[in-house]
Order: C-alpha cells, then structure tokens, then sequence
C-alpha cells in the first residue's frame, strides 16, 4: 500500500487533531503555518522506521543498569555553606 501525504493548515490541525491522526495513518502529514510546511505528523513506527530502527531509545533505566559497578565508590557531596533565605516577595 503506497502511503499518501496529506498537508493540513496549522488552524484546521488545531480544531481537528482526531481527523490528521486518521490522515496519519495513511501517510505523512504536512503541518503549514501561513502556507508553508511547519511541521510532519507520523505514525511512531514510520519515526522508528526512518531512524533505521524498529524499537524506541532504550530507557534511562536501562541505560543505568548498563553502568559499571560501583560498588566502594566514596562519594561525599560538599556541605551548603551559604543557607537560602526566603525570598521577599512584597
């Protein structure tokens, strides 16, 4: 199935998001702001699709389960020396 592109005016994306989410999962969809094309609406897989990969970016928990251990690591933060005060807002 060939995918179509569809261009939709900023003000009518705005008043009608169910009606360019439909339009998507046909194709592209061109967002114009005052005639020229401002933005693309995709279906996720075709983003995925265009990155070269079916699968999101890995999680951020993920991502630090990935980090060496670091298991012994001393870490001590400094102290505040200079505490907030309460901002005046009168």
């Amino acid at each position: 199935m060939s995918k179509q592109i569809t261009t939709i005016p900023a003000r009518q994306f705005a008043r009608d998001l169910a009606g360019a989410k439909r339009a998507a999962d046909m194709g592209p969809v061109l967002i114009t702001d005052r005639g020229h094309p401002a933005y693309a609406l995709l279906r996720i897989d075709d983003f995925y699709e265009l990155g070269g990969s079916r699968q999101p970016s890995r999680s951020l928990l993920e991502l630090m389960d990935g980090l060496p251990d670091t298991t012994g690591m001393d870490f001590e933060p400094p102290r505040l020396i200079d505490q907030p005060s309460a901002a005046d807002l009168d």
